[in-house]
């Protein structure tokens, strides 16, 4: 009998259970910002050219969310993450970024010619990433 059968689910290092081997969800995420890239481009410079900020913020999600307005749906496009387009004065507003954090988020915040800001939402939180739009 082998060892797996009489340990069931659990690894025979220790009592831990076996990890299955996923796939991280950011490598469809990649995939898909470099397919969007020319798009997200072109909101980004809408959203700055208009007036209405400064610090354009992409939401890239699988579920859905109450930010933003959708500008790339994943089931429209056959891709796997949908895209929303924010503001930094939209998340303030919402209370995901606080105000006293706002000089802060700026410092960081990169060229948005140069680099898409993403929110990136899955099941296990959220995070912000720079993804630039033309990889080299």
């Amino acid at each position: 009998m082998e060892s797996e059968e009489l340990l069931g689910n659990l690894n025979p290092n220790g009592n831990e259970p076996k990890q299955e081997k996923k796939q991280s969800p950011l490598v469809s995420l990649e995939k898909d910002l470099e397919f969007y890239a020319e798009s997200i481009k072109e909101v980004a410079v809408e959203i700055m050219v208009e007036g209405i900020s400064q610090a354009p913020i992409f939401i890239a999600h699988q579920h859905e969310v109450k930010i933003g307005e959708m500008i790339l749906n994943r089931e429209e496009l056959n891709t796997n993450w949908t895209i929303q387009a924010s503001t930094l004065e939209e998340f303030i507003e919402k209370g995901i970024i606080l105000p006293n954090k706002k000089e802060h988020f700026l410092k960081n915040y990169k060229k948005p010619e140069d680099f898409m800001c993403v929110f990136v939402v899955v099941p296990e939180g959220a995070n912000f990433i720079y993804y630039p739009y033309t990889k080299k």
